[in-house]
């Protein structure tokens, strides 16, 4: 037995020199006449090479064939270190837009690593079709805080140059879309530029990514589409507007309120007004914690709790009380924690138990946790919580805890659960980056 694992051994360092001189003909056969050779050869480095083909693969960017092309960023994103940065960035300036769309990225897995799924291959037609089918719905990813800070601004301006002037929409749309998984500020300028685009699948990634970055400057200069005849883009940008508090949105969303031939559009107008905390709206907050739509109901519940007059706590406790809705009663749970009731936050504790509602609950919390009060309760769930509760409060800990709860996250690194370990992990980097 030892024999035969002594001979396995010897065999396979045996065979790196062939290996070895297999990849170096490949990295030789870039420069060949044949460019289905050369695309070939691109394809391989990329799977068996290692940080030090890259400068090989770098110099057949400009290669005349497409799919050669093609196939070389798809190599060097495969690769995918440091140096496979700035030979995408120079990739995204290449006049094919699927090769744009596939330069942007790799720079974006490199810094959320799986981003990319590197199964695929760089066939331009089957990728090309795939690309205008993703802007169906929201990419919900973006770079954790101790990742933020380490993106490079050199990889946020070549991206950021596609915006407005990438070669067909997909690849401006997509764009937009990763400068909001990388959150970066500096790219704030080129997506307030797309907002003036004609194109709504533009206009939309460009408010969603300036949503997640957050920057609350950035909301007045989308104030004018609350008024775009289309209603996707209307919706997007109501919820941009609750997002970054955007007071001077208040007079039309008001009007897409009361006027909308859409429900979900009213019901977003009311949501962002309730996290506006303008006293002069109490008066339509108290009318809507009555109203027949549930989700009416609980962004009045909200934006009662969010003003703090006390004396609305028990009209709130009494909607709780008669709301069927489980996404209504978190809500009212909500306000009534806001509004100094903090008996309800076990209720909140328990949404985060629900694969249906956690990502209602959590949001909650965060905003909650902003008080000592409420921060200093999250400890206890934190330690004896369930596993879901203690991966989801360890988050809303690393969004508004302090020196103090740095303690609690460490010790939380060693819970015997492995994914509530790796949480805290994660949650303890981002904390000690935002301090």
């Amino acid at each position: 037995m030892k024999r035969s694992v002594l001979f396995f051994r010897w065999g396979r360092l045996a065979l790196i020199p062939l290996l070895s001189a297999a990849l170096a003909a490949q990295v030789v056969f870039l420069k060949d006449p044949d460019p289905k050779r050369r695309a070939s050869a691109a394809e391989k480095v990329g799977k068996e090479g290692t940080s030090d083909d890259i400068p090989a693969l770098a110099e057949v960017l400009n290669d005349p064939v497409t799919d050669v092309r093609a196939e070389v960023v798809g190599a060097i994103m495969r690769l995918g270190t440091q140096h496979s940065l700035e030979p995408l960035a120079k990739a995204t300036r290449d006049s094919t837009p699927e090769i744009q769309v596939m330069a942007t990225d790799g720079l974006v897995n490199f810094y959320y690593p799986g981003y990319v799924q590197m199964g695929w291959t760089a066939a331009l037609k089957s990728f090309g079709s795939s690309v205008k089918g993703r802007f169906s719905k929201p990419e919900p990813k973006f770079v954790d805080t101790y990742v933020q800070s380490q993106v490079s601004q050199d990889v946020v301006a070549a991206i950021g140059r596609l915006v407005t002037g990438g070669t067909s929409m997909e690849s401006r749309a997509n764009a937009a879309r990763a400068i909001g998984v990388l959150r970066s500020n500096s790219g704030l300028p080129q997506l307030v530029e797309g907002l003036k685009s004609r194109d709504s699948t533009i206009i939309i990634e460009c408010v969603r990514s300036i949503r997640k970055i957050g920057d609350k400057s950035a909301g007045p200069e989308m104030v004018f589409l609350l008024r775009d005849l289309d209603e996707d883009v209307q919706f997007e940008v109501v919820r941009t507007m609750g997002q970054l508090q955007v007071q001077e949105a208040i007079p039309e969303l008001t009007n897409l309120l009361r006027s909308s031939s859409k429900k979900g559009i009213r019901r977003q107008s009311l949501i962002a007004i309730a996290k506006m905390r303008d006293q002069e709206q109490r008066p339509l907050f108290q009318q809507y914690l009555q109203d027949r739509d549930k989700q009416l109901r609980a962004g009045a519940a909200e934006g009662l709790g969010r003003l703090g007059n006390k004396e609305d706590l028990q009209s709130v406790i009494d909607a709780f009380a008669k709301e069927k809705s489980e996404s209504g009663r978190l809500s009212m749970a909500f306000g009534a924690a806001s509004l100094g009731d903090l008996s309800f936050l076990t209720y909140l504790y328990d949404g985060l138990n629900s694969s249906f509602h956690r990502l209602e609950a959590r949001p909650f919390l965060v905003e909650l946790s902003r008080d000592e009060a409420v921060l200093n309760d999250l400890y206890r769930p934190l330690t004896t919580g369930s596993n879901d509760q203690k991966k989801h409060i360890a988050y809303v800990v690393s969004i508004n805890g302090n020196k103090e709860s740095m303690a609690h996250l460490e010790k939380l690194t060693h819970d015997p659960n492995t994914e509530v370990a790796q949480e805290a992990i994660r949650a303890l980097k981002n904390l000690q980056a935002r301090l």
